[in-house]
C-alpha cells in the first residue's frame, strides 16, 4: 500500500522542486521556439519539381535514350536423342559420346543491353551477349531496330563494340566518366532490359571498388553495386548522378538467378580503352610491363617485415623489357600505379591496360623498406620469337597437334604467363595420336627423346626422325609429365 508523508519540511522541498521543473519546461519551450524560427528563416521554398520530389526523372530522361536492347541469334548444332540414352548403363560403355541420335540445327537467341557511346552509332555491350552470333540486332529506346556489325569482341574484358548504320542521324549518347573518381557510397542508376520486359531503371550505391577475385573475366576488376541487376541487364549502363557512364553492367552474384544486391560492372576506363582500340584499328592494344609476380599475402608480408599485406612482389623480369629498362628489380613490391593503389596482379593489370600505349607510367614500389618511383614506358608486347604456327603431321605421337613458339604477344592472347617461353600446343585434333597420348592445348613440349624442344623448328626435326620408342616431356602448369611409348 502506497503511503504519503505529512512532514512540513519535506512538503516545502517538493514544492520547490515542482517550481524548478515548471521553470525549466518554459525555458526549453522558449529555446525550441527560437530554434524553429531560425530554421524557418534559413529554409527556402522549393523552386523546381526535382527539389520537391527528389526525383531521378531528369537524369533518366537524359541517360535512358542512350541505352539500347541487343538481340543476337546463332545457329547451334546439337544431337537430339531419347533420355533413355542417359541411363548409367549406356554411359558406362559409351561415356559422353553416345553413337545414337542425328545432329540437328536450331537457332539460339540471346537478349541483352547496350550503350551508345558515339553518336554515329557505336555501341558497347558484353562479349557474352553476342558471342558466336550469326545475326545481331539493336533496338533503340524509341523502338526502331537496326542490324548491327561487330567491330571488336574482347573475351578477356567481356566487352564487344558494335556499329549500326543510322543513315547519318546522330543518336543520344552517354558520355564516358572517369571510373577512377568513383567512391564507395556514390549513388548510381542501373539502366537495362532485364528479362526482356522492356527498359527499366534501378538505383543503388557503389558498394565496393576494385573487386578482383570474382572470376567473371580474365581482367577481373569490377565496380560492385547493390542496384538491382538481373538477366538481360548485361551490357547495360551503370550511371552516375551527373549523367555519365560509370561502367557496363556485366554480372551478378546470385543463388536464384535474380538480383541479390551484389552486381558487378566493368569500369568506364576499361570501356574507353576497348572503344578506342575498336575505332583505331579494330583491335585492343594492351600495354606490357614485362614483369611477373605474386600477391603479397599475410605470410609473405610477415616474412618481409611489412606491417600489412598488399601489393605484388616481383619475382621475374623480362630482359630488356619496359620494367627492366625502367630500373625495376626482382624483390621490388609494386604498391601503386600513377598514384592508384594496387593490391594484386589483377588490379595491376587493370591499371596498366587502361593506359595508352606510348605514354609513361609511374610505378610505386617498396624497395628495402623505402618507397621508390620507377618510370616505365608503355609498349605493346613483342612478337619475339615469331610464333611460326605449325600443324604436326606424320607417324609420331604428336601428330595432330598445332604448335607455336610462345612470345609475350602470343602469351597475352592465350592468357598464359607472359614471361614463359618454349613450344606451346595451340590445339589438338580430336582422335589424333597427340590426343590419344593425352596432350592438351596449353601444354608445353619440353623434351623429345632426351633432346630439348627449344622451338618449333627443333620439334619438327625431332618428330621427323625414325624412332622405335618415344619419350616426351610435357609441362602442364606446374606439373611435368613424362610420356613413354615403347616400339
Amino acid at each position: 500500500m502506497r503511503q504519503i508523508s505529512t512532514d512540513p519540511h519535506l512538503q516545502v522541498e517538493r514544492a520547490l522542486t515542482w517550481f524548478r521543473a515548471i521553470a525549466a519546461t518554459f525555458a526549453l519551450a522558449f529555446v525550441l521556439a527560437a530554434s524553429t524560427a531560425a530554421q524557418a528563416d534559413t529554409k527556402k521554398v522549393p523552386t523546381s519539381r526535382v527539389e520537391v520530389e527528389l526525383s531521378y526523372a531528369p537524369l533518366v530522361k537524359r541517360a535512358a535514350p542512350a541505352v539500347v536492347n541487343v538481340f543476337s541469334r546463332r545457329s547451334v548444332r546439337e544431337v537430339r536423342r531419347s533420355p533413355f540414352f542417359d541411363d548409367p548403363f549406356f554411359r558406362r560403355f559409351f561415356g559422353g559420346d553416345l553413337p545414337f541420335g542425328r545432329p540437328q540445327q536450331r537457332m539460339q537467341n540471346s537478349l541483352g543491353s547496350g550503350v551508345v557511346v558515339r553518336s554515329e552509332g557505336v555501341i558497347v555491350t558484353n562479349h557474352h551477349v553476342v558471342k558466336g552470333s550469326d545475326e545481331i540486332k539493336v533496338a533503340l529506346a524509341d523502338r526502331r531496330e537496326f542490324g548491327a556489325t561487330l567491330i571488336l569482341a574482347d573475351e578477356r574484358t567481356d566487352l564487344a563494340v558494335l556499329r549500326i548504320d543510322t543513315g547519318g542521324e546522330e543518336l543520344p549518347v552517354l558520355q564516358l566518366g572517369d571510373s577512377n573518381e568513383l567512391e564507395v557510397g556514390d549513388l548510381v542508376l542501373a539502366i537495362g532490359n532485364p528479362f526482356g520486359v522492356g527498359q527499366t531503371v534501378t538505383s543503388g550505391i557503389v558498394s565496393a571498388l576494385a573487386r578482383t577475385p570474382v572470376g567473371i573475366t580474365d581482367l577481373g576488376f569490377f565496380i560492385q553495386t547493390d542496384a538491382a541487376i538481373n538477366p538481360g541487364n548485361s551490357g547495360g549502363a551503370l550511371v552516375t548522378l551527373d549523367g555519365k557512364l560509370a561502367g557496363i553492367n556485366t554480372a551478378i552474384y546470385s543463388r536464384s538467378g535474380g538480383s541479390m544486391g551484389i552486381g558487378f560492372a566493368i569500369p568506364a576506363n576499361m570501356v574507353a580503352a576497348v572503344v578506342k582500340g575498336a575505332l583505331t584499328d579494330g583491335r585492343l592494344r594492351r600495354p606490357w610491363l614485362g614483369v611477373g609476380g605474386q600477391a603479397v599475402t599475410p605470410e609473405i608480408a610477415s616474412s618481409l617485415g611489412l606491417d600489412r599485406p598488399g601489393g605484388i612482389i616481383v619475382n621475374n623480369i623480362y630482359e630488356a623489357g619496359p620494367a627492366d629498362r625502367g630500373g625495376m628489380r626482382i624483390g621490388d613490391i609494386i604498391v601503386g600505379v600513377d598514384g592508384r593503389e594496387v593490391a594484386d596482379p589483377a588490379s595491376l593489370a587493370y591499371r596498366i591496360d587502361t593506359r595508352p600505349i606510348g605514354e609513361r607510367a609511374k610505378i610505386n614500389v617498396l624497395r628495402d623498406g623505402k618507397s621508390v618511383d620507377v618510370e616505365v614506358g608503355l609498349v605493346e608486347p613483342p612478337e619475339i620469337p615469331p610464333r611460326a604456327t605449325t600443324l604436326l603431321e606424320g607417324r609420331h605421337p604428336l601428330a595432330g597437334a598445332k604448335i607455336a613458339n610462345l612470345s609475350p604477344a602470343l602469351a597475352g592472347e592465350l592468357r598464359v604467363n607472359p614471361l614463359a617461353s618454349g613450344v606451346i600446343l595451340l590445339s589438338v585434333a580430336r582422335g589424333s595420336p597427340a590426343a590419344r597420348i593425352g596432350t592438351k592445348p596449353g601444354d608445353f613440349v619440353r623434351e623429345i627423346n632426351g633432346e630439348a624442344a627449344t622451338d618449333v623448328a627443333r620439334v619438327k626435326s625431332l618428330v621427323g626422325s625414325d624412332a622405335s620408342a618415344w619419350r616426351i616431356s610435357i609441362q602442364r602448369g606446374e606439373r611435368h609429365i613424362k610420356i613413354v611409348i615403347e616400339g
